[in-house]
């Protein structure tokens, strides 16, 4: 596996661990359909619940085809390398249309084949703080990260975007400022934690589908916190403890908003506030601390 500080690989000025940044390259002939759908997040910004929300809603809420394989391989993550798993190339290279498809990318590293092809995306964006503690815990159990030291080193990283993907702050606000050809749905973490079912109402009517109120019920029920923390084709306890060791952290962790209270220092705090303040001057986006 890797060793510390394999990080430093930089594309486009982008930090990726040194597997995913191999895979850059070979994705930009990547050819997107047009009947591909993108999930876009940040890591550790709800993307498995949302990919799972989407699955509910292409299967018809079929539970059994919900359950046919893990999450990874049923909503491919298209930059995903690691050893011993398939790479998200691979697996979709064999996934039939409509193909549902997920990437932590910054914009500038995506494949230009998605916006030529006008692809849907959905993109889902969580507030910095809890995303920050999040993905440390994130950083101590899948075993493809350096070692992510104290906690205070590790904020300090991420707010100067010295973590893998890069900069949340870049990462969310490219996103939010595309307009032109692209078919993007921006939705928020805290707006699925507070009402579920309004939020897949929104999906629905961008995917221009309709489904029966019992439908949308049953698909809300299924894809809550706790239903998807015991489901094994979605909490990853499939991979092997080599690659993600849940007894240090589950994958699935605690999945609610504000979080970050119970962790950051009143320090900590009034600092990121002030460099937060600096790096989202002008960003219309506006996100939730807590409901």
């Amino acid at each position: 596996l890797l060793s510390p500080g394999k990080e430093k690989h930089l594309w486009a000025g982008v930090p990726l661990l040194k597997y995913i940044g191999e895979m850059v390259e070979p994705i930009q002939s990547f050819q997107a359909w047009p009947d591909d759908l993108l999930i876009s997040t940040y890591p550790k910004s709800g993307t498995t619940w949302v990919a799972e929300i989407m699955e509910m809603i292409y299967q018809d809420g079929n539970l059994e085809k919900c359950q046919r394989a893990p999450t990874y391989e049923r909503v491919p993550i298209l930059e995903l390398k690691w050893p011993g798993l398939s790479t998200g190339m691979d697996i979709l290279k064999e996934t039939p249309a409509p193909r549902l498809i997920r990437t932590h990318l910054q914009l500038a590293l995506l494949p230009q084949s998605f916006l030529d092809q006008k692809v849907k995306v959905i993109y889902v964006a969580r507030n910095a703080k809890d995303v920050a503690v999040s993905y440390y815990n994130f950083y101590k159990m899948a075993k493809g990260h350096p070692e992510p030291g104290t906690w205070d080193n590790f904020l300090e990283k991420f707010m100067d975007g010295q973590v893998s993907f890069g900069s949340w702050y870049q990462h969310v606000q490219k996103w939010g400022e595309l307009d032109g050809p692209i078919n993007l749905l921006y939705l928020f973490y805290e707006d699925l934690k507070e009402n579920r079912k309004r939020e897949i109402r929104k999906i629905l009517e961008f995917l221009g589908r309709s489904l029966s109120e019992e439908m949308v019920d049953h698909i809300v029920q299924h894809t809550s916190f706790k239903e998807m923390k015991k489901n094994p084709m979605a909490n990853y306890t499939t991979i092997p403890i080599e690659i993600m060791d849940q007894n240090i952290s589950p994958f699935m962790r605690k999945g609610i908003v504000g979080d970050w209270k119970s962790v950051f220092t009143v320090a900590q705090n009034e600092h990121f506030d002030a460099h937060y303040a600096k790096k989202m001057a002008g960003c219309k986006l506006k996100f939730r601390w807590q409901l």
